[in-house]
C-alpha cells in the first residue's frame, strides 16, 4: 500500500444514514484505488436533524471516529449545537426536528458527550474546515485559536450555563476586545451560522434561501469580502444548501442539499476528486 495520505471531507448529513454509509464506502474504494488503505475522513457538521434517521447517523459517525485513531472526526454545526441545547433542557424541539430517537436512546448520554467534545474548526494541511464560515478579520490560524476557546467551554463543567447564553444575534461583528459570553457567541455564530456579511464583517442572519445578495444591501457571501484574511488557506464548509457545491482555488463548499433531495458530496483535499451520492428528498410524516 502507498504511504500517501488521502483526506476526504463530507458535507452536511442531516440524519441521512443510508447516504452516509454509501459515501464512506465510496471513499474507501476511491482511496484504495490510489493505494491508500486508511483515508482520513472529516465531516462538515450538521450530522443530524431534519433527515430520516438522526440516531443511526450519529451512532455511525461516532463509531467510525472512535475506531479511527483520530483519522475521522467532525466539526460542530448549528444543528449539532441545537441537539446539545435540547438535550440539556435549554431549548425546545422544533416541529421540523428529528431528534426524538437520540433523546430517547439508551446510549443518549454517550452520544451527547461525544457531540459536546467535537471541535468547532479543524485544520488539514492548508485547509481549514468549519461548518459555516469565517469572518473577514480572521486568518485560518486565528480562527482555529478562537474555535479552541469555544471547545474549552463546551467541554467544561459549566457547559449547561454556557448553552443557556449561547443563542442570540448580538454581537454581530467581531472585535478583539470582545470578552466572555459575547466573545464566544460571536465565534459560534460565525462558524456555524454565517452566510452573508458586510465588507466590515457585520453578520446577517436573515437571508437563508439564496446564494447571492442584492448589492444595494451591502451584503455579500462571507468568502467574497475583499481582503479576507483567511484567503491564504482553503476554507472548507457546508451549511449553505442554497449555494450548493462550490469549488474554487481557495474555497470548497459542500452542502449540496442531501436532505432536500440533492446530493451528498465529498471532496478529496489532495487532488480535488469529487464524490457524490444521490439523495431522495425526505418527507417528514405528519408535518
Amino acid at each position: 500500500m502507498s504511504n500517501s495520505q488521502k483526506t476526504y471531507v463530507i458535507g452536511d448529513l442531516q440524519g441521512c444514514h443510508d447516504q452516509a454509509r454509501a459515501m464512506v464506502e465510496r471513499i474507501h474504494a476511491h482511496a484504495a484505488a490510489a493505494g491508500v488503505e486508511r483515508p482520513a475522513i472529516l465531516f462538515a457538521g450538521d450530522l443530524i436533524n431534519r433527515g430520516p434517521d438522526s440516531l443511526a447517523t450519529l451512532r455511525y459517525v461516532r463509531e467510525l471516529a472512535l475506531a479511527s485513531d483520530g483519522r475521522i472526526d467532525s466539526v460542530l454545526g448549528n444543528h449539532d449545537l441545537h441537539l446539545l441545547a435540547v438535550a440539556y433542557g435549554i431549548r425546545p424541539e422544533h416541529k421540523s426536528d428529528t431528534l426524538e430517537a437520540i433523546l430517547a436512546a439508551p446510549d443518549r448520554k454517550e452520544l451527547i458527550a461525544w457531540v459536546r467534545h467535537r471541535p468547532l474548526a479543524l485544520r488539514a494541511g492548508r485547509h481549514v474546515l468549519v461548518h459555516a464560515g469565517l469572518l473577514p478579520q480572521w486568518s485560518g490560524d486565528q480562527a482555529l485559536a478562537l474555535a479552541a476557546e469555544v471547545h474549552k467551554m463546551l467541554r467544561s463543567a459549566d457547559v449547561e450555563g454556557f448553552l443557556t447564553e449561547m443563542y442570540g444575534n448580538q454581537p454581530d461583528q467581531w472585535s478583539d476586545d470582545l470578552q466572555g459570553v459575547d466573545r464566544l457567541r460571536c465565534i459560534i455564530n460565525a462558524m456555524t451560522r454565517l452566510r452573508f456579511c458586510t465588507a466590515d464583517g457585520v453578520m446577517d442572519f436573515k437571508m437563508k434561501e439564496s446564494g447571492s445578495a442584492d448589492p444595494s444591501t451591502g451584503l455579500m457571501p462571507w468568502f467574497e469580502v475583499p481582503g479576507r484574511r483567511s484567503a491564504d488557506d482553503t476554507v472548507v464548509f457546508g451549511h449553505w444548501s442554497a449555494l450548493g457545491l462550490k469549488l474554487t482555488p481557495n474555497l470548497i463548499g459542500l452542502d449540496s442539499g442531501c436532505v432536500w433531495g440533492g446530493q451528498l458530496s465529498a471532496v478529496c483535499l489532495e487532488d480535488r476528486s469529487l464524490l457524490q451520492v444521490q439523495c431522495p428528498q425526505f418527507q417528514q410524516p405528519g408535518r
